[in-house]
């Protein structure tokens, strides 16, 4: 079965109207071989607290943010834009509960992953979390308890709902690169050990509430084998950014079996061309491509309303493609 979903982020400040087309176009009947995923959008143009960083932050247990001037900081108790993130959060549950009203069948929720946020958070007194081992360790069991919380909550709002937790992880290439400068921008925070990175990422990843879990990063060079190692039910890649060296690390994923979610491009002459042409180079089964997810190639908050529509439109007109073609 071929799915079809978008990556989280939509333009806009108006949540029930994009919960209206999300609904619309990916929570209806799909096409044979197909199976639409709706999933919780996400309106950065809302300000703080709607952004990826804030709203990781917010669900974070017993370990209060505020958001100064660097941006999110850990503090002593939470400050007004935290509260305004958990009014933001609580607002889009609610509408997502009277859009799905009566629904059945997977739904997908995202958050900013652990290493994400390490790199983007702020210590009380002090750089970013993650030139802090210790510091990285608390928010990491922070954050896999708060995901927890957050999943039950979706659970009881929609209880026909099979959960499905993507992690995004835009900034992980960079952590294992060591390329996060400190404040001052003259020296490199710490580079965790690629077995931290791992554990990390296996313990947010644990989230029994949810069918699958699996990470994103639309970065490019995305470190395939590490998401694989983490134990990621997918990998969400922009086919763009992987070069023909990871794309070994995917086939060799899908071997295993993570599933593949493909970002594409669906204004191209060809969306499909970029996934069928690496599959058949790296020799994977063409009956495997059933397998497969489509989701365009990164968010679409820079998107018009109309344009974002589209782009899931044609998404689902590919995945028909792709599944055909798999059982050709």
């Amino acid at each position: 079965m071929v799915d079809v979903t978008g990556i989280g982020s939509w333009p806009g400040t108006d949540v029930r109207e994009a919960l209206r087309v999300v609904a619309g176009e990916l929570a209806g009947d799909a096409p044979e071989g197909v199976r639409a995923v709706p999933y919780l959008p996400e309106l950065p143009a809302r300000g703080p607290g709607a952004d990826l960083v804030g709203r990781a932050a917010h669900l974070l247990v017993d370990l209060p943010v505020d958001l100064q001037p660097q941006g999110w900081r850990l503090v002593d108790r939470p400050g007004r834009d935290a509260e305004r993130a958990a009014s933001l959060l609580t607002q889009d549950l609610d509408e997502l509960a009277e859009a799905l009203d009566g629904y059945a069948g997977p739904l997908k929720v995202q958050v900013a992953g652990p290493w994400t946020l390490a790199a983007s958070l702020w210590r009380p007194l002090g750089d970013r979390v993650l030139d802090d081992p210790g510091a990285t360790r608390d928010v990491v069991a922070s954050l896999s308890e708060g995901v927890g919380a957050y999943l039950g909550r979706v659970q009881r709002l929609v209880p026909g709902a099979e959960l499905v937790l993507q992690v995004d992880e835009p900034s992980l290439t960079s952590v294992l690169l060591g390329r996060i400068r400190s404040e001052s921008g003259y020296r490199v925070l710490r580079t965790p050990e690629r077995g931290e990175v791992v554990t990390a990422l296996r313990q947010v990843l644990d989230q029994p509430a949810a069918q699958v879990c699996g990470v994103h990063t639309c970065a490019a060079d995305p470190p395939v084998d590490v998401l694989a190692d983490a134990g990621a039910g997918f990998v969400a890649v922009d086919l763009a950014q992987v070069g023909r060296g990871r794309f070994e690390q995917v086939a060799a994923a899908v071997e295993d079996g993570c599933r593949l979610w493909a970002g594409l491009d669906p204004a191209a002459a060809d969306p499909l061309e970029p996934l069928l042409r690496r599959w058949h180079e790296s020799g994977l089964p063409v009956a495997s491509l059933a397998d497969v997810a489509l989701t365009p190639a990164c968010g679409l908050a820079s998107a018009s309303p109309a344009g974002a529509r589209q782009v899931t439109r044609s998404l689902s007109q590919a995945a028909l493609r792709l599944a055909e073609t798999a059982v050709a």
